[in-house]
């Protein structure tokens, strides 16, 4: 199988990345690609698609979204209100900062990937795996906003 390639970002690697930061996890990621956004507040955007993909609706509150909008080159990252209480302040904006760097540098999929990671890394330190199955409470497909 090759990359399926959406704005430069290989698909399936960063969804592979999900999946890995997933399993020490009873946190939920997603990330969203924003194809023709164009217009107005990508934060707003951001949130909307937050909404839109079901993220507030882990039970833990503990979704972390990833939003891209390719074309404007901006980039948003958001905890739901169970992980956004937890960590630092700074967590999300450094996080977005290394993003947009690697963005800049032209590793989109390897900037996708070690963002993913790192919020892994957060959510298995605040929400360990629940007793028994992990049970997958949201998609770990890249989402694509029209």
């Amino acid at each position: 199988m090759g990359a399926k390639l959406v704005h430069g970002i290989d698909v399936r690697a960063v969804e592979a990345a999900v999946r890995a930061a997933e399993v020490g996890t009873s946190g939920e990621i997603r990330v969203c690609i924003a194809h023709f956004y164009s217009w107005g507040d990508v934060q707003r955007a951001a949130e909307r698609a937050f909404l839109t993909l079901g993220m507030e609706q882990t039970r833990h509150r503990n979704g972390v979204l990833v939003f891209v909008a390719a074309r404007r080159r901006r980039l948003v990252v958001l905890g739901d209100v169970g992980i956004h209480r937890l960590v630092a302040p700074t967590f999300w904006g450094e996080l977005t900062g290394r993003l947009v760097t690697a963005f800049k540098a032209g590793d989109r999929t390897g900037g996708l990937e070690r963002a993913v990671a790192e919020i892994g890394e957060q959510l298995a330190r605040h929400f360990p795996p629940d007793p028994g199955p992990n049970i997958n409470e949201l998609s770990n497909e890249v989402a694509r906003e029209r």
